[in-house]
């Protein structure tokens, strides 16, 4: 395959993703929905009803994922890498999204890697390996407690992703 046909596969396969994913989160959560922004750090939304009738929006960034998971964006890649705009490349973070969803795809299913932005702001890099992040692995409860600080803290020194 020719760059070109790569790359465009490569924006084709993001886009299907995102949909993959939006469907999974809504036999979960029900209210889902893409974000149709183009210039939104964020491609999901979950809009949820909490129990003082209250709602608790979800912001969600979806990333393939194959052997890591990304944390920055504001870049273009395959057929249109030469793309300008005012977007610069930056990491993502709570002022960006709560939840960086990395899809998986496999033989005939795929897999969610559900990780915090609170997370990333921890780490302060740009990437993680799967491999280090395999508890995350369609571990949904991870988007209920994605901005439950000190909850979050403590499952990642417990899981030896920062230091005790």
């Amino acid at each position: 395959m020719d760059k070109e046909a790569k790359g465009k596969q490569a924006s084709i396969d993001g886009f299907a993703h995102e949909h993959i994913v939006v469907g999974i989160l809504m036999k979960k959560f029900q209210n889902v929905s893409l974000v149709d922004l183009p210039l939104s750090p964020y491609d999901i939304i979950i809009a949820k009803r909490e129990e003082n009738d209250k709602e608790h929006i979800i912001r969600i960034q979806v990333k393939t994922a194959k052997k890591n998971l990304k944390f920055t964006g504001g870049t273009r890649g395959g057929v249109d890498r030469s793309y300008k705009s005012d977007i610069k490349k930056y990491r993502q973070s709570r002022k960006t999204s709560d939840i960086i969803i990395g899809i998986q795809p496999n033989e005939n299913s795929f897999d969610l890697y559900i990780f915090p932005t609170f997370w990333v702001e921890l780490l302060n890099q740009d990437s993680i390996s799967l491999r280090k992040i395999v508890f995350t692995k369609n571990n949904f409860t991870l988007i209920e407690l994605c901005k439950e600080y000190e909850i979050l803290k403590q499952i990642a020194k417990e899981k030896g992703l920062i230091e005790q």
